[in-house]
């Protein structure tokens, strides 16, 4: 599962939380329900400082455990990725041990 499966995943269970963007949209056609609800979830993100992805992580982790995990694994991956060394990317993004 990659960051966009993980914001898909967690869209469902975000708008469930959040009854007054489901009234707001309630009348618009699904495709702009699906924008409106994409765009208040990347807003979201933004007002906690976070990104989208860790943001949906909080959504779809069923314990603080598998949160922690995801997250450290998300890390790791963005490390391969770019060819970081992990522990020169641990400590340039400020992750714990």
């Amino acid at each position: 599962m990659n960051a966009n499966d993980w914001t898909e995943a967690a869209l469902a269970k975000y708008i469930v939380t959040n009854p007054t963007l489901q009234a707001e949209i309630a009348n618009l056609s699904a495709k702009d329900q699906q924008d409106q609800i994409r765009w208040a979830f990347e807003d979201e993100a933004e007002a906690q400082g976070i990104e989208t992805w860790e943001l949906a992580l909080t959504f779809i982790a069923e314990t603080p455990e598998q949160l922690k995990s995801m997250r450290l694994e998300a890390h790791k991956e963005a490390a391969e990725t770019l060819g970081i060394d992990w522990e020169e990317y641990r400590a340039a993004n400020a992750i714990p041990e």
